[in-house]
């Protein structure tokens, strides 16, 4: 905003409320800057009527290859217009630039937000942000509050730079006691282990779960085509006592239609879990290897992901028998790869 601007219109708004009151005016100032900040550093959607209402989720996006600047987006926009939740999605922004650059690795504005959220949608790889922005993550993971993790997020964050930080346990291949495997590990339930298919070139079925689908599990509701062009990860051993929902098959090609490869084994793609903070707080957990931009023309994959944030908030009741997860308008994501984002964008041009 220029500051020329801004003071002249601050001036105006005074002398318009001078007559109602001193808060009024403040309340009306708040917003402007509220607003202004956020069409330069992240963007939120209002809620439309529906279950969600009175909640907010923060979407945290910052990865260099699956283009998690495009699908929070879209999965911020499902939840806000189709579910009545308020959502905010946060960027990786290059400070010098003010644009959007998932391969700057040291600043995702507006972590603060999360003081106030009732659920983090992390999709971050190899993050090694300052320790006044990573207190916020910290500090709600300490309060318990529940967690959805995509693709990524098993290896969210990489502490090269400073190895002294408080939150370098964080780190994906922490070997801090009680913080093995880091935030993957310790939280959602493994860190980064290997490409399990052939990356590049093999995708991935998911295959539900018999036993939890027949218990009705309510992630599950309504999902039952999952595919998406991203290989699939390898699993060493989940930590936690996880609800393994969907499995994954690797298929010999990355179009909906090519076969499964049957000579590979199949691995977890999508868990629930719980985990306990050091304060002894206790939150839901519900972790996809899946999730890339690409992945979210499943429109199953969707729906699981939607489901699952109604779940980590406890309001699995409210779960549709098939959640509307239909998307407004064209989605072409770009396709997964290094050095392959969008450049030159604000937050405002992925809304």
């Amino acid at each position: 905003m220029n500051m020329k601007i801004a003071v002249n219109q601050t001036m105006a708004i005074k002398r318009i409320v001078a007559g109602i009151g001193l808060s009024v005016f403040l309340f009306s100032f708040n917003i402007q800057c509220v607003d202004a900040q956020e069409d330069k550093q992240w963007i939120s959607y209002a809620p439309n009527e529906g279950p969600g209402s009175g909640k907010h989720i923060v979407l945290v996006s910052g990865d260099e290859e699956y283009r998690s600047e495009e699908a929070l987006p879209l999965l911020g926009e499902i939840l806000a217009r189709k579910h009545g939740f308020k959502t905010t999605v946060l960027f990786a922004i290059n400070p010098e630039t003010g644009k959007v650059d998932p391969e700057y690795q040291t600043n995702i504005p507006g972590l603060e937000l999360l003081r106030n959220a009732d659920l983090m949608v992390i999709f971050t790889r190899f993050r090694e942000l300052p320790d006044e922005q990573m207190k916020y993550i910290h500090e709600y993971l300490q309060a318990g509050k529940p967690v959805v993790g995509m693709r990524t997020a098993t290896h969210a964050f990489n502490y090269k730079r400073n190895p002294d930080s408080p939150y370098a346990k964080y780190d994906f291949q922490s070997e801090q006691e009680g913080w093995e495997g880091g935030f993957g590990r310790r939280i959602l339930g493994e860190t980064w282990i290997d490409h399990h298919g052939v990356h590049g070139e093999e995708g991935t079925r998911g295959l539900i779960d018999g036993i939890e689908e027949r218990e009705d599990h309510p992630v599950l509701r309504g999902v039952r085509d999952i595919w998406g062009p991203t290989d699939v990860y390898g699993v060493r051993e989940l930590e936690g006592d996880p609800d393994v929902l969907v499995w994954g098959q690797s298929t010999s090609g990355m179009t909906p239609k090519a076969g499964v490869n049957l000579d590979k084994s199949i691995m977890p793609v999508a868990w629930t879990k719980e985990y306990t903070s050091e304060a002894g707080n206790t939150g839901r957990v519900f972790t996809t290897t899946m999730g890339a931009a690409a992945d979210l023309e499943s429109e199953d994959l969707r729906r699981l992901l939607v489901n699952a944030c109604y779940w980590a908030l406890q309001m699995e009741d409210d779960i549709p028998d098939k959640s509307d997860v239909s998307i407004d308008g064209p989605y072409h994501p770009t396709m997964f790869g290094f050095g392959d984002h969008k450049k030159g964008l604000t937050p405002s041009d992925f809304k």
